[in-house]
């Protein structure tokens, strides 16, 4: 099929064989009745009949471990990628689809080995084949680590360093890229898919994977170990408030109080630092939106996850080589009062579009939604006024503070703890002013207990005894409010 294939098997030919993997030496012990019947096993072209015993002690155990590989095998890899680049039709291959696609690679690849005269185990060429496949159609050694659900973080610092986050602790992995050549076109690769490019004149980029998750390249001459690639994963199933409950994020009764805020259309600003939970605590509460409102999101790289049928999302863009072409956030939020919304969701706040946010949400827009990074309720708010002054509005301070109260209802605390865990630490009512003071009340607040013997840290969730919380009206307007009793009174008694 492929018009290259030929000519280059002779060339194959003809080219210095490739380095072989060969297992060390092993005693082995004489065979007995429990010992399998011998595997026949065809390597370089020769069939030997091996026992199955040797075979499997030859084998890298198949757990996730067998991410390590030798310098040999790094060797052979690119002599054998190398050779099917000259081999394939780089053309044709991309008119089929991903199966065959890949099944013809597999083809070539074992034909190229054959013709080399490489020897090494069924286990080791298996591995082969996937790492080939995935460097010409997929994320190279990425492509494990991306399958992988529980983890949170990927993190590549240069070819041969590859973190990742797993349970809240970054560990270092075995797995490592040819050559930083090779990494940054993985990462040239992931952000074209999204209409972006990364090289020296643009060594920054910010972009998102076909699932969602979140993106970063800093590339040389920024980056000096090479280019740096930073993934925040999503999760394939999307989180609910039930499973925020189950991981013991927050309580039963505090998940009652955010469903109630969710539905009786409350603006909400969820708090956090970095890594600490506010894009899924936000996906989650974007689930008791109604099915019949229209809802625009704005997001630098679009990662919210909502469920309903009128959903309109909207992304920034950078500018182009010469500079121009720039759609900022403040652009789409500004926009997005022109579009008839009924809610604007913000995925993070991080400059003047704070401004038009708040401006939204105070002219109609109730049950608006959005992130930002800020350690407490009361840090988010001095965040929002110096985010407001930044952009240029020349506006006396208690001019920001009273829109700042007239616009936001609830403010939810995200943390990330030190054992790796993320907690809802507060759940906080934006009440009023004080002549220039923002007055606010803690509805429910975390508290840390200890800690138990493998480290985990212990706490619970607490009321603080608010027993008709200052948005209760808008509760009993939406008929909520017998269920926002019952949540508050749970929470006292536990």
């Amino acid at each position: 099929m492929f018009g290259k294939r030929s000519a280059t098997s002779e060339q194959a030919k003809t080219s210095a064989p490739a380095p072989r993997i060969e297992p060390a030496p092993a005693k082995t012990p004489a065979p007995s009745a429990a010992d399998p019947a011998p595997t026949a096993v065809t390597v370089g072209g020769r069939t030997q009949h091996v026992p199955t015993a040797s075979v499997a002690a030859a084998a890298p155990k198949p757990a996730r471990a067998v991410e390590a590989r030798s310098e040999d095998y790094y060797q052979i890899k690119t002599t054998i990628f190398n050779a099917l680049i000259d081999t394939i039709d780089l053309a044709q291959l991309a008119q089929l689809d991903p199966e065959s696609a890949r099944e013809e690679i597999r083809d070539i690849v074992n034909e190229i080995i054959s013709i080399k005269a490489v020897v090494m185990s069924i286990a080791e060429q298996e591995h082969l084949l996937q790492d080939i496949c995935n460097d010409v159609l997929g994320y190279g050694p990425l492509e494990p680590l991306l399958a992988r659900d529980d983890i949170a973080d990927i993190m590549v610092n240069g070819a041969g360093r590859v973190f990742i986050e797993v349970s809240g602790k970054v560990q270092l992995t075995n797995i490592r890229f040819r050559d930083n050549a090779q990494l940054m076109n993985i990462c040239q690769r992931i952000v074209s898919q999204v209409g972006r490019r990364v090289d020296e004149s643009s060594p920054i980029c910010d972009a998102r994977l076909l699932d969602g998750s979140r993106v970063n390249v800093i590339a040389p001459p920024l980056a000096l170990d090479g280019p740096t690639l930073t993934i925040r994963k999503f999760k394939k199933d999307k989180l609910k408030l039930d499973d925020l409950t189950r991981f013991g994020s927050i309580n039963p009764s505090g998940a009652r109080i955010l469903g109630v805020i969710g539905r009786s259309r409350c603006n909400v600003l969820i708090s956090g630092g970095t890594g600490s939970g506010k894009t899924t605590l936000l996906n989650c509460m974007t689930a008791y939106i109604e099915a019949d409102e229209r809802v625009i999101t704005c997001e630098d790289a679009a990662e919210l996850q909502l469920q309903q049928p009128h959903v309109v999302r909207l992304e920034t863009r950078p500018p182009n080589l010469e500079g121009q072409g720039q759609i900022t956030m403040r652009d789409l939020v500004r926009n997005c009062l022109r579009m008839r919304p009924e809610r604007i969701i913000v995925g993070e706040v991080r400059g003047p579009e704070a401004f038009d946010l708040l401006q939204a949400m105070n002219t109609g827009h109730d049950g608006s939604m959005g992130t930002l990074h800020a350690n407490s309720p009361r840090e988010a708010m001095s965040r929002l006024e110096s985010m407001i002054t930044m952009g240029g509005f020349q506006l006396p301070t208690r001019t920001i503070r009273e829109m700042i109260v007239a616009s936001i209802d609830i403010i939810i605390q995200a943390e990330r703890m030190r054992d790796g865990s993320r907690r809802i630490t507060k759940i906080t009512e934006v009440v009023g002013t004080e002549g220039d003071v923002v007055i606010t009340q803690d509805l429910m607040t975390y508290e840390v207990t200890g800690e138990d013997e493998t480290g985990k840290l212990k706490g619970k969730h607490m009321g603080t005894g608010i027993v008709r919380p200052s948005f209760w009206e808008r509760a009993r307007y939406y008929g909520l409010e017998r269920e926002l009793a019952e949540a508050l009174d749970e929470l006292q008694q536990h």
